[in-house]
């Protein structure tokens, strides 16, 4: 049975659904990713199949125009130069996507997706499970990921999942509907798409997140399934010099801020180092820092070109990252407080919730970074033993779940209740999930 993933996004985005790919390839699925062409050796490494929508998003993020953009924190303007992305793109979409799922007989479609995933299922009629790594269904538990608050109260809370749906639409809204253009189908609702309706409807929802983090709403229903995060797990070997640092001296600090670059990388490295001397810490910081080279660094610094956080990460005394929900999901498994710096979108609602839990400080943005705010955070993170407690804990909990297990297990009994496959064993949802699944 073949099975197609789309994701979009950096390498965070896209990495947890690589994971659940190789999880579901071994239960037996025919794999194939659909995503831009940064990840095609990630993907193939993993050994999934491969199909490129084109373009290069975190190329795309390096631009001098979008760096002002993030760095700058609007969340109108970083959707709306989202939205002038996917429609400069949407008629190469439009050609490509229909001939790409044409062989599916399932898609899995992932945070952020790919436009006109949900109009070529809707044309084909071929069954469609989606897959995100934030919450995006209204609860009166939290404000949504997006709002730049962690509660309004109530049914305020659940409007604002409202908002976040409708905004979540507008960035693709162009490229589905030259899709479905060219499919000859209907627009969907106009204010917040077809994936709102399609939920309520009964297809079923993943969402790649521990519940010991963020717990499944009694509001949802047994569609909806938090199953826990999906992570990729790769044999390293890391280099001998990272070897000998770590071995000489106290765990360190890690710092480093994915894809999200600032437009004056040379003040972002002056401010690690900073903070890093400041707190007294040993630090390892990844590559990225411009007019930043290894031997300009004090003894007490490593500079990572690449390392695989779940290798990395358990190996710190704290992490500091800009607050991407795979990366989050690492340093909180890695069971070590974490500091976030958040760019954009729904990075800032991780930090919040990190800090809800006692196992990370308050977000600090980036825009308001200095050294001395950095510094104290981190001071924080490596004395304050409660919190160090707590994170220990916490990492304790999410490793002994099975997040890939779990969503596999969905997917299986949904392939098997609309009589796409057969299974010999039956399956069950995990006790992870915490409900009762569709009957």
């Amino acid at each position: 049975m073949k099975l197609t993933i789309t994701a979009a996004g950096t390498r965070g985005d896209v990495q947890p659904y690589v994971a659940l790919g190789t999880g579901l390839a071994a239960a037996g699925f025919d794999v194939q990713m659909l995503t831009s062409d940064d990840f095609e050796s990630l993907v193939t490494h993993a050994g999934l199949g491969f199909r490129s929508i084109g373009g290069s998003i975190e190329q795309t993020l390096q631009s001098d125009e979008w760096r002002q953009t993030v760095e700058g924190g609007n969340f109108l303007k970083i959707m709306r130069k989202m939205n002038e992305e996917m429609t400069r793109r949407a008629h190469e979409l439009a050609a490509k996507v229909p001939s790409l799922l044409a062989d599916s007989d399932l898609i899995v479609a992932g945070t952020g997706g790919v436009p006109g995933t949900v109009a070529v299922a809707e044309k084909s009629g071929k069954p469609l499970v989606l897959a995100f790594v934030f919450p995006i269904t209204p609860t009166r538990d939290y404000a949504s990921p997006l709002m730049p608050f962690d509660s309004l109260g109530g049914a305020l809370n659940r409007a604002s999942f409202y908002l976040m749906q409708a905004a979540l639409w507008q960035t693709g809204r162009v490229g589905d509907l030259t899709v479905r253009r060219e499919l000859g189908i209907a627009p969907p609702p106009r204010l917040r798409g077809a994936v709102p309706r399609m939920i309520q409807h009964g297809t079923p929802l993943l969402y790649g997140f521990s519940r010991h983090v963020l717990p499944p709403s009694v509001e949802w229903s047994a569609n909806i399934h938090t199953t826990g995060y999906w992570f990729l797990d790769q044999t390293w070997t890391p280099p001998d010099d990272l070897i000998a640092f770590l071995e000489r001296g106290a765990s360190p600090v890690y710092i480093g801020f994915g894809s999200m670059s600032a437009r004056n990388p040379e003040e972002s490295a002056k401010i690690a180092l900073d903070a890093l001397a400041l707190s007294g810490q040993r630090g390892v910081i990844a590559s990225g820092w411009g007019g930043l080279h290894a031997e300009d660094l004090p003894d007490n610094v490593y500079m990572l070109r690449s390392a695989p956080h779940g290798w990395l990460f358990p190996r710190m005394s704290a992490v500091v990252h800009h607050g991407g929900a795979g990366t989050t999901a690492a340093g909180l498994r890695a069971g070590v407080p974490t500091v976030i710096i958040p760019f954009m979108g729904d990075q800032a609602f991780w930090g919040r919730r990190t800090a809800h839990l006692g196992v990370g400080t308050a977000p600090i943005p980036r825009k308001r970074l200095t050294a001395q705010s950095l510094a104290a955070a981190i001071t924080r993170t490596v004395t304050d033993q409660a919190m160090r407690q707590r994170a220990a804990e916490l990492g304790e909990k999410i490793r002994a779940e099975d997040g890939i297990s779990n969503a596999v297990q969905v997917i299986q009994r949904y392939a098997t209740e609309i009589n796409l496959v057969r299974y010999s064993t039956p399956n069950q949802l995990s006790a992870a999930d915490g409900r009762k699944p569709a009957q």
